[in-house]
């Protein structure tokens, strides 16, 4: 099965992090910091935008893709996904700035939302539903009887 969601999400993802990743190491040259951080200010804000990034996108993309699999909305989890991508780079820009600022601010809540949701989603799709249920007690029935 293809998962189409999961794999444009996660190539804007990984596109996002190289970003993250290109604007550390362009500050490391500035700064002329190979290892840590040297005390610069504008270092330490490229390297926790990249941090927090790394921290956060493979919960995202794991749930997108448990959630995928088992037949969520389609349209949902496009939503889902690009408010993602939008926070991440809207919260990469804000850490440029001084706190607190609607870009970093904005960034890290529409993340936290969309994790949350896609969590709950997941937790529904697993618990709330008959499907999930008998498909767990029919695999364990199935696994019995072969032995």
């Amino acid at each position: 099965m293809l998962l189409s969601m999961t794999l444009t999400i996660a190539a804007a993802a990984a596109a996002i992090n190289i970003w993250l990743a290109l604007r550390v190491s362009q500050r490391r040259m500035s700064a002329k910091v190979m290892i840590g951080d040297g005390g610069s200010g504008p270092l330490q804000a490229a390297m926790r935008a990249h941090a927090n990034f790394v921290e956060y996108a493979p919960f995202v993309l794991i749930l997108i893709a448990g959630i995928e699999l088992a037949g969520g909305s389609a349209t949902w989890l496009w939503i889902a996904g690009i408010v993602f991508v939008v926070g991440r780079i809207a919260h990469g820009l804000g850490m440029d700035r001084a706190a607190p600022n609607p870009l970093r601010a904005g960034g890290i809540a529409a993340t936290w939302l969309v994790l949350a949701g896609l969590a709950a989603w997941a937790l529904v799709l697993v618990y709330a539903s008959d499907r999930g249920t008998s498909d767990a007690i029919t695999t364990v029935s199935v696994d019995a009887t072969r032995g």
